[in-house]
């Protein structure tokens, strides 16, 4: 491991992680990025049974809006 005990990087096989981000405020609670957003949604396809179960777990997890009008809850 490089940096000892008090470096803010961590070595994991063959590679080096950057540092460690900082702890997450409320005001951060519904902000994710556009990658993760993409990821969680192709998550909850992956798993779906049908159309309706997409929509309705989509929704159930903000990562869509029930109103088309609005925005989703979870921001980017």
């Amino acid at each position: 491991m490089t940096g000892g005990i008090g470096s803010a990087r961590r070595e994991t096989g063959d590679r080096v992680t950057g540092p460690i981000p900082t702890q997450r405020t409320a005001s951060d609670a519904y902000r994710v990025s556009d990658d993760q957003l993409h990821r969680a949604r192709k998550v909850v396809a992956e798993n779906s049974s049908t159309t309706e179960d997409l929509h309705e777990l989509l929704d159930m997890l903000g990562l869509i809006s029930s109103t088309p009008d609005l925005p989703p809850p979870v921001s980017r």
